[in-house]
């Protein structure tokens, strides 16, 4: 596999913020722990929050959209799960016992998937949901960003989830962003980032976060 970009801290949480804050812990989408979730973790930092970035790739990134395919068919689910929960342990050691998960794509999709354990306060996933088989009760607040256009398998169109999550009394806010495609946020991929929309989104994040953490 080629085109593969080493980053910092490879296969461990980097940690943003002043221990003692309420956690948000946040997952990389299929491209990996990209420098624009620097950004975006000090700018949640800046907000009062614990912010833990994962890497569930062990210390790669890429730009390149097959590799990332690659990257994500190689990844076992129990252990990314489990990455999670260790994202959250590390940041809680001596802090807030709220916690919040936030995840792009490949990462929403294992936020809302831990969320149904019941660890989470709050999660918000940016273009991403769960299938029937995958979903069970999510027991805490969710928000959704979707792109205008996407592209889903059969079960895990926006809607069919919605109403899933409607039907099972989750607390659900969704917000579609015109003119955007998927991966319209992650500002490390010039070709497919919508500066506007991502800045949109992230203000709508920050407050859902410190409604359901900090108040």
């Amino acid at each position: 596999m080629t085109e593969l970009v080493p980053i910092p801290s490879p296969g461990i949480p980097v940690f943003f913020g002043t221990p003692g804050d309420p956690v948000v812990v946040v997952v990389h989408d299929i491209y990996g722990r990209m420098p624009g979730l620097v950004s975006f973790a000090e700018a949640l930092a800046s907000r009062g929050l614990r912010v833990a970035v994962v890497d569930l790739y062990d210390g790669v990134c890429t730009v390149d959209t097959a590799n990332a395919k690659g990257l994500m068919g190689n990844l076992d689910i129990g252990t990314a799960l489990a990455e999670i929960d260790d994202a959250i342990a590390g940041a809680q050691e001596t802090g807030d016992e709220k916690v919040a998960l936030v995840g792009f794509s490949l990462g929403g999709w294992l936020a809302l998937l831990h969320a149904q354990a019941g660890a989470a306060d709050a999660v918000v996933a940016y273009y991403a949901s769960l299938a029937p088989q995958d979903h069970g009760v999510i027991p805490c607040p969710v928000l959704l960003h979707w792109a205008e256009t996407d592209e889903w398998d059969a079960g895990e169109e926006p809607e069919p989830f919605v109403s899933r999550l409607k039907d099972h009394g989750t607390p659900v806010t969704e917000h579609r962003y015109i003119g955007t495609r998927h991966s319209f946020a992650n500002a490390s991929l010039p070709g497919k980032v919508d500066a506007q929309a991502a800045a949109l989104a992230f203000a709508r994040t920050a407050v859902f976060l410190e409604k359901h953490l900090k108040e």
